[in-house]
């Protein structure tokens, strides 16, 4: 079965355009859960961030993500984190998707703990994702692409509880 409606935004970086028309080429693509909307009693539209958070959350759970976004973008955070007023973008560091009116498209920059099998990881990532998107928002997601962009060491000093060795 064919969709009948298609991711109209482009990502910054992304592929997932192609790969929505790829779909719809093939065939492959098949009808999402409608939201709880009808034509005739007006019409639901679920913002980019919205469905960021859901995808933010979703990956969050899985074990082995350590983090999200690549250095400069965890970098960047922490200080906003950590000025007045300028909290609420951590669920969505390195989450980016597009919206369409019945597909999503997400790309997702990770930092996995060191020890994890990556490919297991990425794949339970793109599991949740998908299933927490459609089933929240009742979007069909059309890809999930997962970027490894770092990997967590255990002696990573991100924490400054660990004692110094210099007094």
């Amino acid at each position: 079965m064919t969709a009948t409606g298609t991711v109209t935004r482009s990502i910054t970086a992304g592929t997932a355009t192609k790969a929505v028309a790829a779909a719809e080429a093939l065939g492959t693509v098949q009808q999402p859960v409608p939201p709880a909307s009808s034509p005739d009693r007006g019409r639901t539209v679920i913002a980019d961030q919205v469905v960021g958070k859901i995808a933010g959350m979703a990956a969050r759970e899985v074990y082995g993500v350590h983090s999200f976004g690549d250095g400069l973008t965890r970098a960047l955070g922490a200080v906003r984190d950590r000025v007045p007023g300028g909290r609420g973008s951590g669920v969505t560091r390195g989450v980016k998707v597009e919206v369409g009116e019945k597909q999503a498209a997400v790309d997702l920059d990770i930092v996995v703990e060191y020890g994890v099998a990556i490919a297991e990881v990425a794949a339970e990532v793109r599991e949740e994702v998908i299933g927490a998107v459609e089933r929240m928002a009742g979007l069909q997601v059309v890809e999930v692409n997962v970027h490894v962009v770092d990997v967590h060491l255990p002696d990573d000093g991100e924490e400054d509880d660990a004692p110094s060795r210099v007094r």
